[in-house]
């Protein structure tokens, strides 16, 4: 039986520290405190970039062996305490055991391949003679650490999405301070003691919960050399205005749409677009919000959706039985619940679902939405989809497009014109065929276009955006 702790430290330039214990978090299901973690004050943030500072020159000089050791360490360790992580999503995530798992195995493989990654870091040698002048010089290239690094993670995937920055950072030598989510932090907790066990050098990391008022150094510290944010695009883009000159990595909102065309398999459709809207809640920037469906098919599909839909188990995120569990807070409940009902008041109909009670909110199908609402021009992030019908297969690519956010897509369609259609005229980072936009494997590269964000997470495109390239030109002696 896994049991969490009563309080759990931050990790200050490698670490553990136990100053206050003065965030609380909840048990998303029940609303009780589950347990409480310190809270880093300006100073300790001032501390810890400090340390990463100077953690750069040692870490930049271990070994890619060593790297890799790191890494290889954290996959035994995180296989070790397997239960313990994916009990922990669930606890301070909400996040049904099912998802919690399959996060923890996600956790799992990025490390894994960040261990990889670690020996791969490739240069190039370069012939430079391509005119008179240049005879006799030769260039090569390789790629260094950019120095100390900042990381925000969001709520929604509080281990893999804090992967995805902790593990190519190390697989490529740079310190980091993280802020963690303060509603889920202990996954990244739980990371910071399993890199406390290893022979990283002083400063090479710190773990760090955090307000948002006393955060403010993460992003507008000059000693900081990257930051990279994941969440919400009202946040990301201020803080990019604040950053200074720090290259800013964005992974931010979406609406993700796919398209259903009339030669797609409806039964695996179904089953991967009830998936891509309302696991974890819906709670996923690249959740499945606007469902395209082809005239010929709508009305079978939709109601295919419907008693889909009407089937999902809700409750408790610790049985087994449960798909749809509490969101994050009430109050992003009611949002939703708000969005619904508008959507409801301006003519949308209302197919399934609806209904809200504290932050557990009903799985939920409209059609007929106006454009406009906010239910289809914004991020829901929560269990709401949206239907719509085409005629054409350009017309739900324009459907697709009509977004002020680009991050995935999804198309089922057995026509492979169509698919190389989709991905020259589909402005998104990725486009998935015969899946929901929701898939992601962790070494390809992830990322959107327009308010979805900047750069491309992934591990060996995410250590391209955590280093540079440095030069090195040579001249030979008896060059003509």
């Amino acid at each position: 039986m896994v049991k969490l702790k009563d309080t759990y430290p931050l990790y200050l330039n490698n670490k553990a520290v136990l100053p206050n214990t003065d965030l609380e978090v909840t048990d998303k299901f029940t609303g009780e405190v589950a347990f409480r973690t310190a809270l880093a004050t300006p100073d300790v943030i001032d501390e810890a970039i400090a340390g990463a500072v100077r953690a750069a020159e040692p870490m930049a000089k271990m070994a890619s062996f060593e790297r890799q050791a790191v890494l290889q360490h954290c996959v035994t360790r995180f296989r070790e305490r397997y239960d313990e992580l994916a009990y922990s999503l669930c606890v301070e995530a909400g996040k049904p055991i099912n998802d919690a798992e399959g996060e923890v195995d996600r956790l799992i493989d990025t490390f894994k391949i960040a261990a990889e990654e670690a020996v791969r870091n490739y240069g190039e040698v370069q012939p430079l003679d391509i005119s008179a002048r240049a005879k006799g010089y030769m260039g090569m290239w390789k790629r260094v650490p950019i120095g100390p690094c900042s990381f925000i993670s969001p709520f929604n995937f509080p281990l893999n999405l804090a992967a995805h920055k902790i593990a190519p950072a190390i697989a490529m030598g740079c310190p980091f301070v993280m802020k963690p989510a303060s509603k889920t932090p202990l996954g990244a907790i739980i990371m910071g003691e399993v890199l406390a066990e290893t022979d990283l050098p002083e400063g090479a990391f710190s773990i760090l919960p955090a307000s948002r008022d006393g955060a403010d150094l993460f992003t507008t510290d000059e000693r900081l050399k990257l930051l990279s944010f994941t969440g919400s695009p009202g946040v990301g883009w201020d803080l990019k205005a604040k950053a200074g000159k720090k290259p800013v990595i964005l992974e931010l909102g979406g609406n993700a749409a796919v398209v259903v065309d009339k030669d797609a398999d409806l039964d695996h459709a179904l089953e991967r677009i009830i998936f891509g809207a309302f696991y974890q809640s819906g709670q996923s920037c690249i959740g499945v919000q606007r469902i395209i469906i082809h005239d010929d098919i709508y009305d079978t599909f939709k109601a295919m959706l419907v008693e889909k839909t009407k089937s999902l188990v809700s409750g408790d995120p610790k049985d087994r039985n449960t798909f749809i569990g509490p969101m994050i807070s009430t109050g992003e409940a009611t949002r939703l619940k708000g969005w619904i009902d508008d959507a409801v008041a301006g003519g949308a109909t209302l197919l399934c679902g609806g209904g809200c009670e504290g932050n557990m909110l009903q799985a939920t199908l409209l059609e007929n939405v106006d454009p406009s609402a906010d239910a289809n021009r914004e991020e829901a992030f929560g269990p709401m989809a949206l239907l719509s019908r085409f005629s054409t297969f350009e017309e739900a690519m324009a459907q697709v497009n009509d977004s002020k956010f680009g991050l995935q897509a999804g198309i089922f369609t057995r026509d492979i014109h169509k698919v190389l259609d989709a991905w020259d005229t589909l402005d998104v980072g990725g486009v998935v065929v015969n899946d929901v936009a929701s898939y992601r494997v962790d070494n390809m590269p992830y990322g959107g276009v327009k308010d979805s964000g900047l750069g491309r997470e992934g591990i060996r495109f995410a250590m391209e955006d955590m280093s540079e390239i440095r030069n090195l030109i040579i001249r030979r002696e008896n060059a003509g």
